[in-house]
Parts: structure tokens; C-alpha cells; sequence
């Protein structure tokens, strides 16, 4: 027997099955390895997601040995034979009167494994046997369920506490990550502030991320909940075009730094594909290629009036000038993108640097120069990983996602759905790794979302966006999908290669503060009378009123 199963087995023997561990029912009627049915009692019955533990026979190292499997309680029901739908009031309250009290409690439990070692390392492994019709149930301890869902400091990023045990934390494997994950739910039950849990534990482990925030959410990420600094607020900056008004001012954040692109370095193919010439307008392109030549011939410089100057001007006369016009009316289209300015902001050595993470502030930008500027950064991080001129790891965190790589009719109507593809395919294997963040699964591009073999799900009642994350996830039953709608703010549930087993957490309170929190509009509101001196009275039944 391989050390860890030894060690857990005899630490069940020295507590002893059936001395040291409660029981709370028996297995009735059928019974799978996957799943079973126990008989609880109305005052000692385990609640929904709770976890019990039965005793299995299974192979371990070549020899078979009783294991103790792991279970979660999946559903709650209580029956009566006396007290039945066949029965009037006045019946049942003569049932009632007589004392007669034979319900039951019939709780629905699934097998999450039994823990081994392989090559070292604490697996989880489902079971094989049946279980069998009158075994014992018990409640699981909290040493056995830790070590469920526990890794080492190193090797996992603490996420929360079980929503069943609140005493016990809930640890997700670092290399969970390597095969992309997903973040999902509708607005207003904690997604990005899931997400920023996840920020802080990547900060103490020394990880390099990027940070595509549309609506300024992490923007504080650098201060605590009180406007402190924390021990790696030095590794946190932001980046945002002088064009942009901001959701905060710059005074109010840590480390601002400027993101602007330099017209004239941008190729003249590269200028087309923006401005949406397709590749088969050949004359079109060789047109903005020769005006582009002339101006660098020129100047050092150009910005992008000049370039629609000089299209204008070779638009007005000779046989080629009907090319000409093509591209100067497609390029009028880039005056939208306010992100241009005198340089560039490298990508290697300012947004990515080792061990930092960078948000790339895009609020009071409109979506076309958003668009752009993924595109442009994402472009740059995956060369930068492929060719290895950046050795470390990166982690690209995608914030409204269905905005940047959409499904549907849209898909691929924007600049960045072709390098957000692309990463979600190969993006592993260079060491570029997404968590894209959306509260509408169903509008994302399907590639981009079934390439995350991770999920973390909070609440969601939307069917056509819980379809969706049904259609991406091979590890969300039907039973888990069914309790989405059921989560409260700050409760997911989390699947796949982030976790030994499926699990439902509560996310732990944040380190940082949370730039996209709802204001207290019940607060704002009395600032505000009390501002403009104002009485406002509240009307009573009577239709009368009276003071607030």
C-alpha cells in the first residue's frame, strides 16, 4: 500500500469506525460505486453538500483493502406512509392527534473518491466496488475532507472555505491553471471579485499577469480594504491611454503608467486589417502601401491625419486615385481609436514584467480602441512566450470576455477573437495561460470557452447561459447545474482540473479593495439630502406622511 492510503487508514483505525466517527444512516436499495441512497433521522440528518464518508473495498497497491471514500450529500427528502396525499385535513389531523410520526429522511449521496499517492503525489481515485445495501454512513471528519481539498503553499492558492464546512479552507492547484480557466456568472454575484482573490494569491506566488479590465475593477489592487499599501503593492501597476477619462482619476491609483501605440511603427498590412480592408482588395492595400512609403520617405513621424492627408491628395487625380479613395475611407474609420500618441509602451519590460501584474485600465475608452488594445498587448505577450524572449510564465486575465472574442453571428467581428483563440488553443503550451471572466457565457465564443477546462460558476439563472456552461463543461452534472440558480453572492461551485473533485466554496473575503463594488445607494441617497437640506417624508396607508 502506497504511504498516504497507509497513513489515512490507520489514522481511520485509531479513531475507529464506528467509535470515533458519528454515523448518521444506512444505505438502502440500489447502490453504484458513483452513487447511493441512505435513510437518515429527522434530528441527525446531514444537510445539502455536507460530506459523509462509507467504507469500500478497493485495490490498493496490488492488494485489496477497505478505503475510506469521500461522498457529498447531493439531495435532502423526508417521506411518510401515514401522512399521504390520499388522505382529507380532517384525516390527516386525526393522524396528527394520535401521535403517529414515522417519517423519514432519504438523503441522495455521489462518491468523490478515495485519496492515494502516485509518483508522489496525493490523487484522488473513484471507486470500483459497489456499495452495498445496509453499510453505514458517517459524517465525514474535517482532518479528511482538508485533505481533500488542500495543497501545499506552493502548490495551491487559497480560494475559500467549503460552503457545508465552513472550518475547513479550500485550496485550488496552481497547475490547474495551465489548461485555462473559466470564471462565470451573472452580474452582481461576485465574479470579479472572485477573480481578485485569485489576483492576490497569484501576487504571493511570484506571477506574472496581465490584466484586461474594461471597467476598472482592479485597479485598487495595489491597497487594502482601507486604502493601506500591502506587501506586494510595488508589483502592481496600471495602464491607461491619456485619451481616456477613467472610471478614478489618476491621482487616486497606484503606479499609473501611460498605454499609447505610435502610429507610424504600425505596417501598412497591419493598418489594413484594422481598418477592415480585406486581403482581397489587393489594389486597395498596394495603395496604402505606396502612401505609407511616401510619408517615411519624408518624416521620421507621422500620425495618422497625415496619412489620410496624403490618401486624399493621391485620391483626387491619376488612374490609381479610385485605390486611393478605398483606403482613405476605410482608415477615417481609425479616428475612433483614440490610443495613438507619440510612442509606444513596450510590452516586454513594462507591461510584462517578471513577477507583477499589470491592468490595462480601459474605462472611458469606446469599445473599437478597447478592441484594439488587446489585440495589440495579447499579440505581443504570446510572440514574446513563443520566440522566448520572456522566460516566465504569463497569466492573461480576460475581464467581459464575450465583448473581446464573441459567439454566434458575431464571431470574430473584433481584432482581439483571433490572438484569444489562438492562446485558448496553444496558449498552454507556450506558457500563456487565460481566465476569462463573463457573466454571459452564452455570447462568448464557444472554442475560447470549451478550451477551459476549469470552471468556477457562480450564481447563474439565465437557461440560455446555463446551457452554455453545460455545453463547456464535461465535469458539471446535471445535479450541480441544477444548484446554480440556488447560490448566494460570493458561493461557486468549481470543477475541474483546479480541484481533486467538483466542490461548492464560499470565497473568501478579499485582501485588496474591490474597484468595481456596488455603491450603497441607500447611503449615497442620505449624503445627498443631507447635502441639499432636504426633508423628504414617506406616505403612510393612510395616505398621509411623515418623516424619514
Amino acid at each position: 500500500m502506497d504511504e498516504l492510503g497507509g497513513r489515512l487508514l490507520q489514522e481511520v483505525g485509531e479513531r475507529g469506525w464506528l467509535a470515533g466517527l458519528k454515523q448518521v444512516g444506512r444505505i438502502v436499495e440500489e447502490a453504484t460505486p458513483e452513487s447511493f441512497i441512505f435513510v437518515s433521522s429527522k434530528e441527525g440528518y446531514p444537510p445539502k453538500y455536507e460530506y459523509v464518508v462509507v467504507r469500500s473495498r478497493e485495490l490498493v497497491g496490488g492488494e485489496e483493502r477497505e478505503v475510506p471514500v469521500l461522498c457529498q450529500v447531493t439531495g435532502v427528502a423526508s417521506r411518510s406512509s401515514a401522512y399521504t396525499s390520499k388522505l382529507d385535513l380532517d384525516a390527516l389531523e386525526r393522524v396528527y392527534a394520535a401521535g403517529i410520526d414515522d417519517a423519514n429522511v432519504l438523503c441522495t449521496a455521489r462518491a468523490l473518491g478515495y485519496l492515494a499517492e502516485e509518483d508522489g503525489r496525493k490523487v484522488v481515485l473513484m471507486p470500483r466496488r459497489a456499495l452495498f445495501p445496509g453499510n453505514p454512513v458517517y459524517l465525514a471528519p474535517d482532518w479528511l475532507v482538508r485533505e481533500f481539498f488542500s495543497y501545499p503553499p506552493g502548490e495551491g492558492i487559497y480560494i475559500g472555505d467549503l460552503v457545508s464546512r465552513r472550518s475547513v479552507p479550500v485550496h485550488l492547484s496552481v497547475n490547474g491553471f495551465r489548461r485555462h480557466v473559466a470564471v462565470i456568472a451573472q452580474t452582481g454575484a461576485g465574479k470579479s471579485y472572485t477573480v481578485g482573490v485569485i489576483l492576490e494569491e497569484l501576487l504571493r506566488l511570484g506571477a506574472t499577469a496581465v490584466v484586461v479590465d474594461p471597467h476598472a475593477d482592479y485597479v485598487f489592487l495595489s491597497r487594502t480594504r482601507d486604502m493601506g499599501r500591502h506587501e506586494h503593492s510595488d508589483r502592481v501597476q496600471v495602464f491607461r491611454n491619456p485619451h481616456s477619462s477613467g472610471r478614478y482619476g489618476r491621482d487616486q491609483l497606484d503606479n499609473v503608467r501611460d498605454l499609447t501605440f505610435r502610429f507610424s511603427e504600425i505596417e501598412p498590412d497591419e493598418l489594413a486589417s484594422i481598418a477592415g480592408i480585406p486581403e482581397q482588395w489587393a489594389n486597395v492595400r498596394a495603395a496604402l502601401r505606396e502612401a505609407v512609403k511616401e510619408l517615411r520617405e519624408s518624416a521620421l513621424d507621422y500620425t495618422l491625419e497625415d496619412l489620410l492627408s496624403k490618401l486624399e491628395a493621391k485620391g483626387r487625380a491619376g488612374r490609381k486615385s479610385a485605390h486611393f479613395a478605398r483606403a482613405y475611407n476605410h482608415l477615417r474609420r481609425l479616428l475612433g481609436l483614440r490610443v495613438f500618441g507619440t510612442y509606444t509602451t513596450p510590452v516586454k519590460g513594462e507591461i510584462l514584467k517578471p513577477g507583477h501584474v499589470s491592468v490595462l485600465d480601459l474605462s472611458g475608452l469606446n469599445e473599437a480602441s478597447q478592441d484594439y488594445i488587446v489585440s495589440r498587448v495579447l499579440r505581443e505577450v504570446f510572440r514574446l512566450r513563443q520566440v522566448g524572449e520572456f522566460p516566465y510564465p504569463v497569466f492573461a486575465v480576460i475581464e467581459e470576455a464575450h465583448r473581446f472574442a464573441p459567439g454566434g453571428r458575431e464571431r470574430g467581428s473584433t481584432l482581439s477573437s483571433d490572438i484569444i483563440r489562438t492562446i485558448a488553443a496553444e496558449g498552454r503550451k507556450f506558457g500563456v495561460f487565460l481566465i476569462v471572466v463573463t457573466q454571459r457565457p452564452s455570447k462568448i465564443d464557444p472554442d475560447v470557452l470549451s478550451q477551459c477546462n476549469s470552471q468556477i460558476i457562480l450564481r447563474i439563472t439565465n437557461p440560455l447561459d446555463q446551457r452554455a456552461v453545460a455545453e463547456a463543461s464535461e465535469r458539471l452534472g446535471a445535479e450541480l447545474m441544477q444548484d446554480l440558480p440556488g447560490l448566494n453572492v460570493g458561493e461557486a461551485v468549481i470543477v475541474g482540473e483546479l480541484t481533486r473533485a467538483p466542490v461548492i466554496v464560499k470565497v473568501r473575503r478579499r485582501i485588496t479593495r474591490e474597484g468595481g463594488a456596488d455603491i450603497d445607494l441607500v447611503e449615497e441617497l442620505r449624503k445627498a439630502r443631507e447635502e441639499l437640506q432636504l426633508a423628504p417624508r414617506a406616505y403612510s396607508a393612510e395616505g398621509l406622511f411623515s418623516e424619514v
